[in-house]
């Protein structure tokens, strides 16, 4: 298998994204018996056909399907650290992976991304962003699968590095016309006696709930189990249950007559988000651009000392 090379593997893809070797030798700038040549030579490598030619142009094998597959994942690999090792020349260029969890993707986390890459002076800067559970980002930041995560800060860093990020508040999403919708605030023990609409058991959200709800001595009664805070919304507003939400992301819904925020007195209601990653030495460029305007973004938002 050393005898694999990327020019071959990114000629397959193109005989496989196109359908035929005449489009793809167009596409490469090469002759269709070139890349015949080429193909023939991969499958005496491999030791079997990756291609089925006929009349209509060329299909991969069962096994060339396979071999697809893992050749894009290696040209997308090798285009990215092409890209990262551009951003040593001059200007800052690159690409930066990112993860987040849920809330802090619902909340400013993408509007920051989109200032951050509005500015002339990182238009060479592709973010990759991921959502993932709280759990697993501190795993891929970790590993250095990703540059950065951002999730809150009460989880366990394990030794990685982190920056404070933006805050929110966790408020109570109730139906028009419900119980407690009448309530300037509430205690989070005292919604245990409504139904519910929560987020999966994986997500921090429902952890930090249920053990608050043990300590209250309760359990959580869930109605509906959601995948996402929109459509907790849409459930709340369809006169379902309650729902634990951030506030901030609440108003549209809110505007909309469909459902009422209550806050919630519990302290453990107004988080604090952070900003991952392994050691700041070892950041590319392109991501400690980000990391630091993030960090700035962050500054600018937080309210000022009375």
């Amino acid at each position: 298998m050393r005898d694999l090379d990327l020019k071959t593997l990114r000629l397959l893809v193109a005989v496989c994204d196109l359908g035929n070797m005449k489009d793809a030798a167009a596409q490469e700038h090469i002759e269709p018996s070139a890349i015949s040549k080429r193909i023939a030579q991969l499958e005496d490598v491999i030791g079997t056909p990756v291609l089925v030619r006929g009349r209509r142009g060329a299909e991969p094998t069962p096994a060339g399907r396979a071999l697809l597959e893992h050749a894009r994942n290696v040209l997308f690999t090798m285009d990215r650290i092409e890209a990262d090792m551009a951003s040593f020349k001059g200007g800052i260029k690159g690409q930066v992976r990112l993860v987040a969890s849920a809330s802090a993707i619902a909340e400013s986390l993408l509007d920051d991304l989109a200032g951050f890459m509005r500015e002339p002076a990182h238009q060479d800067i592709q973010v990759d962003i991921e959502e993932r559970f709280s759990r697993d980002i501190v795993g891929m930041v970790r590993e250095g699968v990703v540059s950065l995560g951002v999730c809150w800060s009460n989880i366990d860093f394990g030794g990685l590095e982190s920056r404070p990020y933006r805050r929110d508040e966790l408020a109570l999403a109730v139906p028009l016309g419900h119980p407690l919708a009448r309530r300037e605030s509430v205690h989070f023990e005292e919604t245990l006696d409504h139904d519910h609409v929560g987020l999966p058991p994986s997500t921090a959200v429902h952890t930090m709930l249920h053990r608050a709800a043990v300590r209250a001595g309760k359990t959580m009664r869930y109605r509906v189990v959601v995948s996402n805070f929109d459509s907790a919304f849409r459930v709340v507003g369809a006169g379902l249950g309650v729902s634990v939400v951030p506030r901030e992301v609440s108003q549209i819904y809110v505007s909309a007559g469909q459902v009422r925020i209550v806050p919630l007195q519990n302290d453990w209601a107004h988080r604090q988000f952070a900003i991952c990653f392994r050691r700041h030495g070892d950041l590319t460029p392109a991501a400690e651009r980000l990391l630091d305007f993030l960090c700035q973004q962050a500054r600018d938002a937080a309210p000022t000392p009375a």
